[in-house]
């Protein structure tokens, strides 16, 4: 019997996974994002808007749950901070 590899970031599975989400997207939900972006972001590890220095542009659209709605206030806050991508 193979072990399943371990997720390098929390789970949303149950309670306890909605409830890491919730202390690591504090910022996300602050902005106003949608939860599939937050969640993207979140198993990105990406979690606050000065993180998204570590990435481009096309790397945060190809996020699964990214819209773009939320890509567009990303990019708003990004600019009002004077935080550019990668």
């Amino acid at each position: 019997m193979s072990e399943k590899p371990r997720r390098k970031s929390p789970s949303p599975q149950g309670k306890r996974g909605s409830e890491l989400y919730e202390a690591l997207d504090a910022e996300w939900r602050k902005i106003g994002l949608p939860t599939p972006a937050r969640r993207a972001l979140v198993d990105a590890r990406l979690y606050k808007v000065s993180d998204l220095r570590n990435i481009t542009l096309d790397q945060l659209i190809g996020m699964q749950g990214m819209s773009k709605s939320a890509v567009a206030r990303i990019r708003a806050i990004m600019e009002a901070k004077g935080i550019r991508f990668s």
